[in-house]
């Protein structure tokens, strides 16, 4: 029996086969997803629209250079995601245990800078409920810019979260032998899900961030 024959589950004839209906779940998965974040952003857009002045004073209270630098965190983190899935092609075993190293390095960097937004808004009692304190007009409004700010950046962090998980287990996995040039399909999935992750962010960053440009 071949190595890629072996690698293919006994449902799928040949590993072109097996391949093409990962990624087709995958990308059905996805759609799912999108379908999750449209939800919330559409209701994003709605507030938005109604209260637009006050989504932009509320703004004020983000951090644009903490914001900006998460936002070239995932970046970088595309590209070693994408380096990581076509040194996986080649076979090359051990560039790509490093690309998906780093690219969970980069994807935990962005967590711990999110972390300390959080605790800022903390501090200064921007988290909504009982304790939220705004002192500038619009409390209602900008509440709940704040509620919706916490929904999408929360689960895009749990998201990303799931992401690093994932990773690790397929980095383990290709530091093991068991991926090769006749077998990254795991890889290549995991790539179009990080993407995904990174895309969302390329969403809300100018959507929750910039909006303070808002006249």
């Amino acid at each position: 029996m071949s190595e890629e024959r072996a690698l293919v589950a006994h449902q799928f004839e040949t590993a072109a086969q097996q391949r093409s209906a990962a990624t087709l779940g995958m990308w059905v998965f996805l759609a799912t997803e999108v379908l999750f974040f449209g939800g919330m952003l559409m209701a994003y857009t709605v507030y938005r629209v109604m209260d637009g002045a006050a989504f932009a004073r509320a703004s004020h209270a983000q951090n644009i250079l903490l914001g900006g630098i998460n936002t070239a965190v995932l970046l970088t983190s595309s590209l070693t995601m994408a380096l990581g899935v076509h040194a996986a092609q080649e076979g090359r075993r051990r560039r790509s245990v490093l690309m998906l190293s780093a690219t969970m390095v980069l994807g935990a960097l962005f967590l711990g800078i999110k972390a300390v937004e959080y605790s800022q808004k903390f501090a200064e009692h921007l988290v909504p409920g009982v304790d939220f304190r705004y002192a500038g007009p619009d409390a209602g409004a900008a509440q709940i810019y704040f509620i919706l700010y916490f929904l999408l950046t929360g689960f895009h962090a749990i998201h990303l979260t799931i992401g690093i998980g994932v990773l690790a287990v397929i980095a383990f996995s290709a530091a093991r032998g068991r991926y090769t040039s006749a077998y990254s399909t795991p890889v290549e999935v995991a790539g179009l899900y990080w993407h995904f992750v990174d895309i969302v962010w390329i969403f809300l960053y100018p959507l929750i961030y910039l909006i303070q440009v808002y006249r």
